[in-house]
């Protein structure tokens, strides 16, 4: 599946996120039929509906994380589509094994494509403290070896002045 098929997707998901936070007395299968109708095709829905489904069974966890890496803000003081981007995103980060990479990239599309000017950047600081340690250690560590290796790599070709120690 394409993640342009899967942006899309993830685009129907907050559209009915922010639907259902609006309107909390929207049904869930009025929300499963919206879903199958902007995705007719059944692999893309049901991507969608676990989305969805997941981040309204997991919301009362994903506010209250949402929320303590927010510092000084409540949900409801959230815009409405930021509020919702971010529990698409925490959603992902913290039950599903989307990688993080693509979780925050897709997050910030969607606060880029539908909130306000500083939606993209509000909503990467709140995933980016939300990522769980394990994930932020497996994703750090080929950048931790790579790195070594350019340092490695310039501090060989830099000759220290007179009087200088090398660098480490």
């Amino acid at each position: 599946m394409s993640m342009s098929r899967r942006h899309k997707a993830r685009e129907v998901v907050l559209q009915m996120l922010y639907l259902k936070d609006l309107n909390p007395d929207v049904g869930f299968e009025q929300i499963r039929q919206m879903i199958q109708a902007e995705l007719p095709d059944e692999t893309l829905s049901r991507f969608a509906w676990g989305l969805f489904s997941g981040a309204m069974e997991f919301r009362p966890v994903l506010d209250k994380r949402i929320e303590e890496a927010a510092v000084n803000w409540s949900l409801s003081r959230m815009a409405p589509t930021d509020r919702n981007v971010l529990r698409l995103g925490a959603y992902e980060l913290l039950q599903t094994d989307t990688p993080h990479r693509v979780v925050i990239d897709e997050a910030l599309e969607l606060a880029k494509s539908f909130g306000g000017a500083n939606s993209g950047s509000f909503v990467n600081g709140i995933l980016d403290r939300l990522l769980p340690p394990e994930k932020r250690a497996r994703a750090a560590k080929p950048a931790e070896e790579m790195n070594a290796i350019e340092v490695h790599a310039a501090t060989e070709s830099v000759q220290p002045a007179d009087g200088e120690e090398a660098p480490a």
